[in-house]
């Protein structure tokens, strides 16, 4: 997308893109859209730090620690679902107590996490349709 919008003489204020502790470890935009839109100044909105609340699901992370992860990349901006005052409070004091994590934090979360993440099961936005709106509603499309 971003060599496209370059080749058309386009460029991006800021892109939004799923980024959490599982992505690091399957076909990961951390490492490879991360990194272009800090080089060029791009601003980074990113999404998905629970993945939806999949990565939960593992059970091999909690909420605090995702956060945590998001909010140690360099990103612009953290988006996270409120659907419940729960959540506002832990989005809340995830913000005002954070403390950007130590090398040493980031590979240990990367561990506890990388057997889950091998084949992106947990990250059901890049291994399935179950975010697509256009396969349900393919009139969308033309």
């Amino acid at each position: 997308m971003l060599e496209t919008a370059k080749q058309h003489g386009l460029r991006f204020d800021a892109v939004q893109l799923p980024l959490n502790v599982m992505d690091a470890h399957f076909n990961s935009f951390e490492k490879r859209v991360l990194p272009v839109l800090v080089k060029e100044g791009i601003g980074v909105l990113a999404m998905k730090s629970m993945g939806d609340p999949f990565i939960l699901d593992s059970k091999t992370v909690t909420a605090p620690e995702c956060l945590r992860y998001n909010l140690s990349l360099p990103v612009s901006v953290v988006i996270t679902g409120i659907d419940s005052q729960e959540r506002l409070e832990q989005a809340l004091t995830a913000a005002r107590t954070f403390k950007p994590l130590s090398e040493k934090e980031v590979q240990a979360l990367l561990a506890k996490t990388k057997d889950a993440a091998r084949d992106g099961a947990f990250e059901k936005y890049k291994t399935s349709q179950h975010f697509d709106g256009t396969v349900k509603n393919p009139q969308w499309l033309g």
